[in-house]
Order: structure tokens, then sequence, then C-alpha cells
């Protein structure tokens, strides 16, 4: 079902053109400091894939990829989900060296996706991936990186509120660190999106680590893909979003599976038979260096950093007759 929310009173802090304007200082200031502070190197990524490859990134497990057949190759090709396997693999390909890494911009269609205030059929986001060692293969340099991506985020922050002080935003500068098992002991009864939310109103910046596995309850905080991040050293970055009064996921990301781990998650989702493809061979072989990596979403970021309401009016995408109907009856623009 889809849903959308206009709260009470609400006027967006720019109008349409100095809002594309300012989504324009927010790509560029925050582009230039991730690739300073994670020492990363922008390269060219792929729209699509061969789904033989194993490179694709299933998600969760249930969304369906956009496919289309490519006569001229004689093959079918998937639209990408993220590029969570490709950055891997392009890290080894490239020959980059460890503490260096790459991002890119990623663009992708989640057509199974419900569409809200903070969700849409049309994904772009920040995809970043760099080569690390064993021996910073740990939960420390999970949390240096988190602060340094929450850092690069508050200083993009004070760059467009120099160019636009109408602009209101405040963030938490401090994050929080919380496992989701922490949150499930926290908050008995709520569902893991109500512990979120409780949480993030208290605490501002919050780093909820450990995603993907089975809690005490039995049931996952929420659903990971075996295959790419290790769910014990991994998690999501949120910030409060005071005009819709909820968490905002700005990030998923984490230190990525080695051998040991990979083995253990397939067997967990019983996905065994995996094993037999390119990029899971390869890892299973030790072939590719070890990394961590993440997406950040260049359309949330915006939302969020501008106190826009919905996703909508920083990104031009799909919406239901109704959505556009409430938006307009609130004088909501959506692109």
């Amino acid at each position: 079902m889809n849903t959308i929310i206009i709260p009470d009173g609400y006027v967006p802090a720019l109008g349409l053109h100095e809002t594309q304007r300012a989504i324009s200082l927010i790509k560029s200031v925050f582009s230039q400091s991730i690739g300073d502070a994670l020492n990363l190197e922008r390269v060219s990524a792929p729209l699509f894939v061969d789904p033989a490859s194993g490179l694709n990134d299933n998600l969760n497990g249930v969304e369906r990829p956009v496919s289309f057949d490519v006569p001229a190759t004689g093959t079918n090709s998937e639209v990408v989900q993220s590029l969570a396997k490709w950055k891997r693999y392009a890290l080894g390909r490239y020959g980059f060296e460890p503490n260096t890494g790459l991002y890119t911009d990623m663009n992708a269609i989640r057509r199974d996706e419900s569409l809200d205030n903070l969700h849409s059929v049309y994904v772009d986001q920040w995809d970043w991936e760099k080569v690390i060692t064993r021996e910073t293969r740990n939960a420390k340099t999970l949390e240096e990186t988190v602060k340094a991506i929450v850092t690069c985020i508050c200083h993009t922050l004070d760059a467009v509120k120099v160019r636009y002080p109408q602009v209101k935003t405040e963030l938490n500068r401090e994050v929080t660190f919380v496992s989701s098992q922490e949150l499930e002991i926290l908050y008995p009864g709520k569902t893991p999106k109500e512990r979120e939310n409780l949480f993030v109103r208290e605490h501002g910046t919050v780093f909820v680590r450990n995603i993907g596995g089975a809690l005490e309850s039995g049931k996952p905080h929420d659903l990971r893909a075996p295959d790419y991040d290790d769910w014990s050293l991994n998690g999501d970055i949120f910030f409060y979003h005071k005009p819709l009064d909820c968490a905002m996921e700005i990030s998923s990301m984490g230190i990525r599976v080695d051998a040991a781990a990979l083995e253990k998650q397939l067997v967990l989702c019983h996905c065994e038979e995996r094993r037999e493809l390119p990029f899971h061979r390869m890892l299973l072989n030790d072939e590719l260096p070890l990394t961590m990596g993440g997406g950040i979403g260049q359309s949330r970021l915006c939302m969020l950093l501008l106190g826009n309401a919905h996703i909508g009016e920083v990104q031009s995408s799909v919406w239901d007759q109704e959505t556009m109907s409430v938006a307009t009856a609130h004088g909501v623009t959506l692109l």
C-alpha cells in the first residue's frame, strides 16, 4: 500500500528552482568531501549486469530485478539493484591498494518498492568501496568510518546553510552506536522500525550495528543478503528527520564477507548453490581483496539537509494518483 504524509503547516524552505540549485551544491560538496575523507577515487559503474555473473545484489532476497534481453549479444541483462558486489570485483580488477577505494553514482530501479515519503521506485546513491587489510577488518575501523561519513554530511549541511540561510536543518554531529539486539531488549514488543524511530528521536544520529542475523527473538532486525556484508560488522546510519518526526536511514554499510563469513551466511540462508557463481567462487578462493563499503542515498541526503517532507521534492520518479493528488492539495510539488 502506498502512503503519503504532509505535516501540518509544512512549507519547503526553498522554492523549486532554488531546490534544484541546492541539490547540485549538495552533490558537489559531498562528493568531494567523502572522496577526501575516505581516500576514494571516482569511477564509472554499470547500469546493468549479466545475471549469470552473480554480481547483482538481491537485497532482501524478495525484490525482482528489472531484466531485458540484449539481441546484439544474445544474452539477458539485469538493471543493478546495488553495486555491492561489482565494487569489490572492480577494486581487485583495477588494482587498488589497501586504504584506497572508489566511489560512483549508482542508479537503480526497484520495481517492488512500496511508495511513501522516503521510498521511490528510482534509487540514486553514492556507492563506495575501499580495500582494507586483515588487521583493519574490525569494529574499530567500521566505527571510525561511520564517524567520518557523518562529519562529511554535517560539513555539507554547513555549506548549504551558508548559501541558503533559510534552511534551518540541525543535525547531531555525535554518533550513538547501538546493536540491533540492544534495540530489541530496549523496546520489547516493538517492531524494528518502531525501535529505530524511538531511539533516533532520543539520540539524533545513530548507527545500528549487526543487521541480518537472527536476534534472541528468532527474527532478524532486517533482512540482508548473505553474500556482501558480514552481519557481525555492518549497520545503518540514521538521522532524525524533524519534518516527519522519524528516523531516516541515509546509509547501509559494512565490512564485507570474507570466505568464512560467506560460507556461514550462505548456509544460514540456505543459499549454498551460490557457491558456484563466479563472484562467489572468487570470494571462497580468496581471490578478491578484503573490503568495506556502502551506499549513501543522494535523494535521501538532499531531502534530509533541505528539510523536505517527500522524496519526490528532490528527485523525479513515478507516483500513484493518490500521492500526486494529496501533494498537490497541500501545495507540494513532486518532480
